[in-house]
């Protein structure tokens, strides 16, 4: 790419600046559990990443403007705003599962909010929760309270992060329900333009962001079948791995599992033909 500038790597995505106005991130084929990133990759997981993404950020616009200017011919890569980011992970949960199950269990509480006793895992909420985390450039982002992520970006501008995120969630879900799929959780990022307002930047609802549960087979009590990377996250546990890298090796019918986890949530949530999308990024945004 002769016309961009390399400025970062994520777990996922690589960041390259195209001017002092915008950036290009690349969404790879990596794929990483536990953050560590495993050293197989899942094909055409960062075009799902990159069309999912520019489904939602078509559709949540009046909610919050988001960093999208548009998504490139190769369906992975998209020229983005450039924005100051929050040092948050602004995180909503609907059900009770994941590393929100394991504090119930420890505490009756998630992120300061008191939940009620004798709940099941994966057990749907009476309302969602805002629930911010630190942002780990190494390890595991931490849970954290409303005070503490206050401390951190200001009551004032946490309370319209939360109002923001609670709207981006409630929106999501309502649309991923008429299609069949539940969004249990997810995660945003938030950061700041020139003026000092809110952006929604990096992905949106996507298998890598959210925890995404085929409707038709939620039965609460414990751990749900999923279309997110949860099936890549229970392989490598079932191995008796560390949780540290370098991760293990995928076999061939974890990698065309989890891809086909993958597209099908594509297809099912956009509507669109995984191949159309391909074909053409743009029938994401229309």
């Amino acid at each position: 790419m002769p016309e961009t500038v390399h400025v970062g790597s994520g777990k996922v995505r690589e960041l390259y600046a195209l001017d002092a106005e915008r950036l290009l991130l690349v969404a790879s084929d990596r794929i990483s559990v536990f953050d560590v990133v495993l050293p197989t990759e899942i094909p055409d997981k960062g075009r799902v990443l990159t069309g999912l993404s520019g489904f939602w950020f078509a559709r949540t616009r009046e909610i919050v403007p988001n960093h999208l200017l548009t998504i490139r011919a190769d369906g992975r890569s998209t020229e983005c705003r450039r924005l100051t980011m929050l040092p948050i992970e602004c995180v909503v949960r609907g059900y009770l599962s994941g590393s929100g199950w394991k504090d119930y269990l420890e505490s009756g509480e998630v992120c300061g909010h008191r939940l009620p006793a004798g709940l099941r895992e994966s057990e749907q909420l009476g309302e969602p929760i805002f629930t911010p985390a630190t942002k780990a450039q190494t390890g595991h982002d931490q849970n954290i309270t409303r005070e503490q992520a206050a401390e951190l970006i200001g009551a004032d501008r946490l309370t319209e992060v939360e109002r923001i995120s609670l709207e981006l969630y409630r929106t999501a879900v309502e649309t991923a329900a008429a299609r069949g799929i539940i969004i249990a959780d997810t995660k945003f990022e938030l950061g700041l333009d020139e003026d000092g307002g809110l952006v929604l930047g990096d992905e949106a609802f996507t298998p890598d962001s959210s925890r995404f549960w085929p409707a038709d087979e939620y039965e609460p009590g414990g751990p749900q079948p999923s279309y997110d990377k949860q099936f890549v996250r229970d392989y490598a546990e079932s191995l008796g791995w560390d949780k540290t890298a370098p991760g293990p090796e995928l076999p061939e019918e974890v990698v065309t599992g989890t891809r086909a986890r993958y597209i099908e949530a594509f297809e099912q949530i956009t509507g669109v033909a995984f191949d159309d999308y391909a074909a053409d990024p743009a029938t994401v945004l229309r």
